[in-house]
């Protein structure tokens, strides 16, 4: 039996309403609904107890609710935690997406790292409290049954932290656009490509990985006169080489496989290809980056 839903204050957004599929079940969101899984590294996942009288009250479940018309998933799943726990501007990053789907409506969880450490509120109705749980107790709680059926996946991707590693030099000089006559200029324009990148995410798929999409942290090494670059809006980390780019290049690379976190790097560079491997690097050639970047 569907729950009723407590009248709003305030004008009525035109997402919260139920939407039914043909065997009968009913999703609430008219545009769909998401929901904002924040990790933070020390205390685990910030769950919601339910009230009694939202869909399966009682249970543990996101912050989350329906979309309004031409709202991202990211941005809606944002706004209810904000709404519904307080969380406040810019302290968490995206990571990836995860996605239920059943054809007339769909639910994104947003998985997102806590950035800067805050105290969730319980600011509307709808939640009985609010409580960072450790990731091997989320399922000692009572889960939402939504969130039972998606937990178990994404539980598996937490320890997953890609990262772009992009030869800014090989990527820039794989297009004849002029690039020789300002390659600082040029080196910039992928900068600020792969900043939109970095903003928008990639389909799982081009990374191999399972979920929907995934946000990685893009760093790119750029040589010679290119070296004086600027930093963007610092979303893209930008390594500069003091001598060979490429060797620049193997000694992050070899860096990153010790820590814990192999690269993608990008590079169409034969030679660069082999070494990069050899430290544990996946490679991409400048081709798969151009071809995402559009």
């Amino acid at each position: 039996m569907t729950t009723p839903i407590p009248p709003r204050r305030g004008p009525r957004n035109p997402g919260d309403a139920w939407v039914e599929a043909p065997n009968g079940a009913k999703y609430w969101g008219v545009f769909g609904a998401a929901g904002l899984l924040a990790l933070d590294a020390r205390r685990g996942v910030l769950l919601q107890h339910r009230v009694g009288w939202s869909h399966f009250g009682g249970t543990w479940a996101l912050p989350g609710g329906a979309l309004h018309a031409d709202e991202t998933p990211i941005t809606g799943a944002i706004r209810e935690a904000q709404e519904e726990a307080g969380v406040p501007d810019g302290s968490v990053v995206p990571r990836f997406t995860h996605l239920f789907d059943v054809d007339v409506w769909r639910y994104t969880t947003v998985v997102a790292d806590v950035a800067d450490p805050f105290e969730p509120v319980i600011s509307d109705p709808e939640s009985l409290e609010l409580a960072w749980v450790p990731v091997d107790e989320v399922d000692s709680h009572d889960l939402h049954p939504g969130f039972a059926l998606a937990w178990p996946e994404i539980r598996t991707s937490l320890a997953d932290r890609p990262v772009l590693l992009v030869d800014a030099a090989n990527v820039v000089g794989s297009v004849p656009d002029g690039w020789w006559k300002d390659r600082a200029g040029a080196t910039a324009r992928l900068r600020d490509r792969l900043t939109t990148l970095a903003a928008d995410g990639l389909p799982a798929a081009a990374l191999d990985r399972p979920m929907e999409r995934w946000f990685p942290l893009v760093t790119m090494v750029v040589e010679g006169q290119a070296r004086d670059v600027h930093d963007g809006d610092g979303s893209v980390r930008i390594f500069r080489a003091e001598g060979s780019g490429d060797d620049d290049l193997v000694a992050r690379a070899d860096a990153m496989v010790r820590s814990g976190f192999p690269p993608l790097a990008v590079t169409s560079d034969r030679a660069l290809r082999e070494r990069l491997e050899q430290v544990g690097a996946v490679v991409r050639p400048a081709g798969w980056l151009l071809d995402l970047l559009g």
